[in-house]
């Protein structure tokens, strides 16, 4: 959010459509390629909608196509929107990976998520109790 935030301010909306679209059509191709991998690794596990092997394999052909011919069209926004994604590892190390961390930096994840929470009028926090209207 920060990063789009700055790149609003910046820059021009089309740039960062640009830059949205290309993260967009990579997250859905590392999604497809996961359905193939659960589909050979865990043949056996449950799923509501089962479709045809032929259909996300042509999809991702066609994926590599668009993938390929943007990164060789448009290398530099390309390029941003991958540090875009990798701004969330930073995130992710701290707020997921990291399991035994101090009380306080617990109480700070908690008070941001909850403050994060009232200001988009998301989730009622935790300890809080749902006014009737």
């Amino acid at each position: 959010c920060l990063a789009t935030l700055i790149i609003m301010l910046v820059g021009d909306t089309y740039t960062l459509i640009n830059y949205v679209s290309f993260i967009n059509y990579l997250c859905y191709g590392v999604t497809i390629i996961g359905l193939i991998v659960l589909r050979w690794k865990k043949p056996k596990i449950f799923r509501p909608i089962k479709v045809n092997l032929l259909i996300p394999i042509t999809y991702l052909a066609f994926w590599a196509f668009l993938l390929i011919f943007s990164l060789y069209s448009e290398p530099v926004v390309c390029g941003v929107g991958l540090i875009i994604i990798l701004t969330g590892v930073p995130v992710f190390f701290l707020g997921v990976y990291w399991r035994n961390k101090p009380k306080c930096v617990n109480r700070l994840i908690e008070a941001v998520t909850c403050w994060g929470q009232k200001l988009c009028f998301v989730v009622y926090p935790q300890g809080g109790v749902a006014e009737e209207e």
